[in-house]
């Protein structure tokens, strides 16, 4: 188990999830941090949002569930992020995200650099690197990171804010790998990877880039989490899904833990999708769940 003294880190965009009617704190690498906070880790966000009241409540809801916000910059000129999210198809919601966030100009700081060097793990992904600036920002923090560092690519692909290069110096730059069906079917294409099942595919990605674990998603069919030549294929669960928005960062977060544990590859999957079947049953990306993970961790530590 990771030590008080080290960081679970959520490195990229926070931002407003607005539904019909409503708006809840969202974006990736914050619900990582948020869902990481919930299991017990001591988390925080790496990130930037506007000087304006969307801000400041972000910070407060953040900070009411455990996550730490030292590190989340202020922004002067730019606004706090929103995403608008579609969920007329609960399990697979769209989003349209609009541009020039305060995200989008994340700022590599005395204080970023010293919090990369007390970091266990950090959890990035592709949106956050859409502008040079923060593209930069996160590759520095991520060559600042102890070597033993766990390095978590959530490959989280949206709209048309992704390329090959991006991809692949991101993959490079990682330890572990998560993503969903669509995205592997998406990077075998644009990586030229060639005809692949699953395991051969995670084979390349560690092959070509030295990744460790590569762990696929796959909505209400479960996962499959392979490391070097260790394999677990967990079915999914039964759940009632209110939306899936945010489970499958859950997901990434519960992994974590359950690596930091030492538990063998199928109980990180188990506990992994017991997690992210939990998150999508309530609504929103940041339901508070403390209790029911303190009860799942109790179940799976016997």
């Amino acid at each position: 188990m990771v030590s008080e003294e080290r960081w679970v880190l959520g490195l990229g965009e926070v931002l407003w999830d607005c539904f019909p009617g409503r708006e809840l704190p969202g974006g990736a690498p914050a619900n990582f941090a948020f869902h990481a906070a919930q299991l017990g880790c001591h988390a925080a966000v790496l990130s930037r949002v506007g000087h304006d009241e969307r801000g400041e409540e972000l910070l407060a809801l953040l900070q009411a569930g455990g996550v730490v916000t030292d590190w989340i910059q202020c922004d002067e000129e730019h606004a706090t992020g929103t995403v608008e999210v579609d969920t007329s198809r609960p399990d697979q919601p769209r989003f349209v995200i609009r541009p020039e966030a305060a995200w989008d100009y994340l700022e590599w700081t005395p204080q970023w650099q010293e919090v990369a060097g007390k970091a266990a793990a950090v959890c990035f992904g592709t949106l956050a690197q859409r502008s040079s600036r923060s593209r930069d920002t996160l590759r520095q923090l991520l060559s600042s990171v102890p070597a033993s560092s766990l390095t978590v690519y959530d490959v989280n692909l949206r709209q048309d804010f992704y390329d090959r290069a991006t991809i692949d110096a991101s993959l490079r730059r990682s330890r572990a790998v998560k993503l969903n069906e669509g995205e592997e079917a998406t990077l075998t294409q644009l990586l030229e990877l060639g005809p692949c099942y699953p395991r051969e595919f995670a084979a390349r990605l560690q092959f070509r880039y030295g990744v460790q674990a590569v762990c696929i998603t796959r909505g209400g069919n479960g996962c499959l989490v392979i490391e070097g030549n260790d394999m677990a294929d967990e079915p999914g669960l039964p759940v009632q899904v209110v939306d899936t928005v945010g489970a499958g960062d859950a997901f990434t977060a519960a992994w974590v833990f359950a690596r930091f544990h030492g538990w063998p590859l199928r109980k990180q999957a188990q506990f992994a999708n017991r997690v992210g079947a939990l998150v999508a049953s309530r609504a929103g990306a940041m339901p508070h769940l403390q209790n029911e993970y303190r009860a799942l961790v109790n179940e799976f530590a016997t």
